[in-house]
């Protein structure tokens, strides 16, 4: 009988049972991709990481990564963050007081992975993503708003533009005027991914300046009618472009720490924090470890 473990990490999370949870899985280097495949479908989370001995030298270790509807995903954040914690915090890596800097291999990318801990804890792990890419301003906010169920005075162009941004995945970020109006949200997935093919960007992250916490920066919710899943409770690959798109029209000062909030809608109260210093990208997070078990395969 084949025994292989897993895990299950709140990914950005403050707390257990919030974050964006994901399944890690090491020892992957005794699945196929097909196993995989259907080992993401049995877990049914936004993702499920599984960890691999690196093909580079550079390299410390390697991801692959599938959606619950098994599509097969290179994204820079949820899982990467989530799988160099565990990591971390499982002893599978040899860690240095203060922080330690490793290479994370994601498809033909190397990602670097910054590790910080406080004494012997994992305090955060923080990932450098690509510098911003600002894409298509899409303008017609008569279209936008109804995509997403929501009434064009709803939206609030006066912040900034509706605008795809990338720090290595382009999403499309789209200012709204309230928090009630994000709450209010309920796309169209057809009317939607007809503006995000037409525009280039993968997801939709709406976002407003009124959070709920008194020390974050935005409120944010993210849909990505396209990969299988309606909603995401935290998307680092949206929060570093938002947090691009708010220091290059002043909403926040270059250097300073941008505290993005998500996943309120859903249940999943998030938190993500992304410093931003010229074209340097700096995406940040906490993990919980709230699960363990084995899958067996006969």
């Amino acid at each position: 009988m084949l025994q292989i473990p897993f895990h299950i990490v709140d990914v950005f999370a403050e707390r257990p049972l919030t974050g964006n949870p994901l399944a890690v899985v090491p020892e992957a280097e005794r699945l196929d991709a097909v196993t995989m495949q259907q080992i993401a479908r049995e877990f049914d989370q936004p993702e499920t990481t599984f960890l691999l001995p690196s093909k580079r030298k550079s390299a410390d270790w390697r991801l692959r990564s599938f959606t619950s509807a098994g599509k097969e995903v290179f994204g820079t954040a949820h899982a990467s963050l989530g799988a160099g914690w565990w990591l971390a915090e499982s002893g599978t890596l040899k860690l240095s007081a203060g922080k330690t800097l490793f290479a994370q291999e994601i498809g033909d990318r190397l990602l670097p992975v910054e590790i910080h801990c406080e004494g012997q804890r994992v305090a955060s792990v923080i990932l450098t993503q690509r510098s911003p890419l600002f894409g298509r301003i899409y303008d017609d906010g008569h279209a936008l708003a109804g995509s997403l169920g929501l009434d064009e005075d709803d939206l609030m162009p006066q912040l900034s533009p509706a605008q795809v941004v990338s720090t290595g995945t382009a999403h499309l970020l789209v200012p709204v005027r309230s928090r009630e109006a994000i709450a209010r949200a309920h796309p169209n997935a057809a009317e939607l991914a007809k503006i995000l093919h037409e525009t280039g960007g993968q997801g939709c992250y709406l976002f407003c300046l009124e959070p709920v916490l008194g020390l974050s920066t935005a409120h944010a919710r993210f849909f990505d009618p396209r990969i299988g899943r309606a909603e995401d409770s935290a998307t680092g690959s949206a929060a570093g472009p938002l947090a691009c798109q708010l220091v290059a029209h002043g909403v926040a000062k270059d250097g300073a720490t941008v505290s993005i909030e998500q996943g309120y809608e859903m249940g999943r109260p998030s938190l993500l924090s992304v410093q931003v210093c010229g074209g340097l990208v700096r995406l940040a997070g906490r993990c919980i470890t709230v699960g363990d078990g084995i899958l067996r395969f006969r």
